[in-house]
């Protein structure tokens, strides 16, 4: 996700500094035009618009607060933008931090996938104050088709918690359809149809049937990260005295995927998980 929305910038000649862990994954940037910074910190200090994108709030609070992190780097005034998806307490402690630095936090998670991130297809659901997402508007409208701004810190974040686990929820219940057509001896492309061109058609039940037909399980969005936002959900549902009792079921079952080997597939390739479950049993 990160690379596309590089390279978006470098494309609409933004002038960028990049930090990855590794340095060898960020040399194309470098040989692009970029400024491959050794820290966060150096990255920030060269920026007025820091955006992270990472796995978890473990990943996030090193980037920014870590030894060298970027929020120590960044100058009075600057706009952070947290795109990863995180739980909505670490971005509230994040923004706290940033406000005490002089800057301003964005927290700007998108919906898509990798093919989004390098087309600029994204779409940012923010949180945060009206000022700083006009000042990131100029680079948010290279990276993606849209930008909702649902309130203030933490608002974003939520939303795409609650975004990820409907989807997870979705793709689970397929993989169990598809296990019962297998077993009942219905016609699968028949019986997929029915359900793609019916009422349980939605866009996340069409792709990931495209994905089922074409056993393709290529990640765009890892398995694990997906099992990562749907805990971070339900934690959130927990501090809020909401049940998710669908999203706690398709957590155990995208557990057990992991446990079963599909955790650095797609997250569609639960479906397969799935499928073999019921086979083995």
């Amino acid at each position: 996700m990160g690379s596309g929305m590089a390279s978006r910038l470098l494309a609409n000649n933004f002038p960028l500094s990049i930090y990855n862990r590794s340095r060898e994954k960020a040399s194309q940037f470098a040989r692009a035009g970029a400024f491959l910074a050794s820290s966060p910190r150096e990255a920030a200090a060269r920026a007025e618009i820091v955006i992270s994108m990472v796995a978890d709030d473990v990943a996030s609070r090193a980037v920014w607060l870590g030894e060298n992190g970027a929020l120590s780097g960044a100058a009075t005034g600057s706009v952070l933008i947290e795109s990863s998806t995180l739980s909505v307490g670490w971005i509230k402690e994040l923004a706290s931090a940033a406000a005490q630095r002089g800057c301003e936090l964005l927290d700007a998670p998108v919906t898509g996938s990798k093919p989004h991130a390098e087309s600029g297809e994204l779409l940012f659901l923010v949180g945060g104050s009206q000022r700083a997402l006009d000042a990131a508007r100029p680079v948010l409208s290279v990276l993606g088709r849209d930008v909702v701004h649902l309130g203030a810190n933490g608002s974003g974040s939520l939303m795409k918690l609650i975004n990820n686990f409907l989807a997870a929820v979705q793709t689970a219940s397929f993989g169990e359809a598809l296990a019962l057509i297998r077993a009942g001896g219905l016609n699968p492309e028949k019986a997929i149809g029915i359900l793609t061109e019916g009422v349980p058609g939605s866009p996340m039940v069409k792709r990931v049937a495209a994905r089922a037909a074409s056993r393709d399980f290529t990640p765009h969005f890892l398995l694990r990260l997906m099992a990562k936002d749907i805990s971070y959900a339900l934690e959130e549902a927990g501090q809020r005295q909401v049940s998710l009792q669908t999203a706690a079921t398709t957590l155990a079952i995208f557990r057990q995927a992991i446990v079963d080997g599909y955790g650095e597939k797609d997250f569609s390739a639960i479906i397969e998980s799935l499928s073999s479950r019921s086979t083995t049993t």
